[in-house]
């Protein structure tokens, strides 16, 4: 049974990030980059149901710049048993991601695609829902567990209401949040490895898939800074400065 896991190359989640001097989006030069958090737990998941025997290949897979690779050596680090790399330098938008996937999910046919349910440098949570829209496949979004059968996998989801539990027939398409695992460290051996495994790159006309953005950035602002605050005396002074200053009483 194969797995395919798309990962995101994306600013690491440690770094403070700021709006470019033309105001078009974020400014990535010389910022530290990592794997999308989301993406890494979906990794995580993936190179668990190996360790149980339930899965027999794991296909990273990554859309994106040259450096998309440094990602894709993570994840094969991580446990990954091949990469792929989709490479182009257009801008890309989660339909266009969605449709690299299809084309992907056309050639390798795996029971299941498990990603990130977000990333966290556009927030979008859109292409697994799009991947599974495209491929016609059943989906789960916001996994907390996943329990894989033979034909079949048991996804059991955060809701407002608390826990809903489905099933889906494979092969199928998972989203992953927070709490399904805590991913594991790189060590160094493992790292060594990965540069041995391989590493198969492609382009978007390749897998002919038209990738041209449909979405244009109009501006891109940093939110306005709050005011300094303040201590009051007691009870009586917050009430007063609520009332005339802030007016919200």
């Amino acid at each position: 049974m194969k797995v395919l896991v798309p990962v995101k190359r994306v600013v690491d989640y440690h770094v403070k990030v700021r709006v470019n001097a033309d105001n078009t989006g974020m400014d990535t030069a010389a910022m530290k980059m990592s794997m999308n958090p989301f993406d890494e737990i979906a990794m995580e998941e993936a190179i668990r149901l190996k360790e149980k025997g339930l899965v027999t290949e794991v296909i990273a897979v990554s859309c994106g710049v040259a450096q998309c690779q440094e990602t894709l050596r993570t994840a094969m680090a991580i446990g990954a048993d091949r990469a792929i790399l989709v490479q182009t330098n257009v801008e890309l938008q989660p339909l266009a991601v969605a449709k690299l996937l299809k084309a992907l999910f056309d050639r390798e046919r795996p029971a299941l695609v498990i990603l990130g349910k977000q990333a966290i440098d556009d927030d979008a949570n859109q292409t697994g829902q799009m991947l599974a829209a495209l491929a016609d496949l059943p989906q789960a979004t916001f996994a907390s567990k996943v329990e894989l059968a033979a034909d079949t996998v048991r996804v059991t989801r955060e809701i407002d209401g608390g826990l809903e539990t489905l099933e889906l027939t494979l092969p199928a398409v998972i989203t992953t949040d927070l709490r399904l695992n805590e991913p594991r460290y790189v060590t160094l051996p493992n790292i060594i490895k990965a540069k041995k495994k391989p590493f198969d790159t492609v382009s978007p006309e390749d897998l002919g898939v038209d990738v041209a953005p449909r979405l244009r950035t109009l501006k891109v602002t940093e939110p306005a800074q709050r005011s300094t605050g303040v201590r009051v005396a007691d009870v009586a002074a917050l009430v007063e400065k609520l009332k005339n200053e802030a007016k919200v009483i």
